[in-house]
């Protein structure tokens, strides 16, 4: 068995002040991008020289100009092979429900919406077929983790998604 060295990332979602509304990216500025045209939520790859909180928050402020107040570890999920060339990521996913700073219309990835959190979960949990109708073209993994981001539950899940071409192969986690 090859050694497991997976790219750090983190994961956030951001709900607005009634928690009706979630911020997320639509990644369309660059063509080359390897996650053109899906929506997700913000973050990136944590730096060498940083903690997890501290690559979140950074990740929020390049990419929308906001600073978290109120934001907690929904849980972490291990994506093995799912870079484009098989790289493994381990995310930690977090939620951010109070912040400061005013959020501008786009980034460097792409346009920045505020997206009902109603349309959110049902266009997760849909086929991939429904999915691009819903015109929120998410990961097909992200329909087993994303309803345990915004749920009531207290506890963190910790999940496994191992991917192999393009696609998930199996989801496990415990809470």
């Amino acid at each position: 068995m090859s050694r497991y060295t997976p790219i750090l990332g983190t994961l956030v979602y951001v709900l607005d002040p009634n928690e009706e509304t979630v911020l997320l990216v639509h990644r369309t500025a660059r063509t080359d991008d390897e996650q053109f045209g899906k929506w997700n939520g913000l973050g990136g790859k944590v730096n060498a020289d940083e903690g997890i909180v501290a690559s979140a928050r950074r990740e929020l402020y390049e990419e929308a100009l906001i600073e978290p107040t109120d934001m907690r570890l929904r849980g972490t999920v291990s994506w093995p092979g799912f870079g484009p060339n098989g790289e493994d990521w381990f995310g930690f996913v977090f939620l951010v429900t109070s912040w400061q700073g005013d959020v501008p219309m786009a980034n460097e990835e792409g346009t920045l919406h505020w997206v009902p959190l109603a349309k959110v979960l049902d266009a997760a949990s849909a086929d991939p077929e429904t999915r691009l109708s819903s015109g929120l073209d998410f990961y097909e993994g992200d329909r087993h983790f994303l309803p345990m981001v915004f749920d009531a539950e207290p506890t963190a899940f910790h999940g496994v998604m191992p991917y192999a071409n393009g696609r998930p192969v199996s989801w496990t986690f415990d809470r």
